[in-house]
């Protein structure tokens, strides 16, 4: 097993539409991201957040109807960065959440890079 200087980076990705998911695969791969997922269903993506082993996640904050904060506390319980993806901007999110990241749909590749960039560097060695 790769020790986490050499273990490539990994990103979750949590989202139910599955031209966005395919654009954040493709996306995600160019910033040297291994794709994790994507996961479409909420019992999945929390399952995931859970027990898979990843450097940075992107949540669509609704999978079907169903709300990702749950996964968006074990992120934040585990210490693990993300964004999160929406249409309806920071004023969208409840309050609790106004202090993370937002992803505004439609984005680019670089709204992306900026928000790895800035929050899911790796840490220097």
């Amino acid at each position: 097993m790769a020790d986490d200087a050499t273990r490539p980076r990994r990103a979750l990705i949590v989202e139910d539409e599955m031209l966005v998911s395919m654009l954040l695969e493709d996306l995600l791969s160019d910033l040297s991201f291994d794709p994790v997922g994507p996961f479409a269903r909420l019992d999945e993506a929390l399952a995931a957040a859970r027990t898979e082993t990843f450097d940075f996640a992107v949540l669509d904050v609704n999978l079907n109807g169903k709300e990702t904060y749950g996964v968006a506390d074990i992120l934040l319980e585990r210490k693990i960065p993300f964004v999160f993806a929406t249409g309806y901007g920071k004023s969208g999110l409840p309050p609790t959440y106004h202090d993370c990241d937002v992803l505004s749909k439609p984005f680019r590749r670089d709204d992306l890079a900026r928000i790895v960039d800035r929050i899911a560097r790796p840490a220097a060695r």
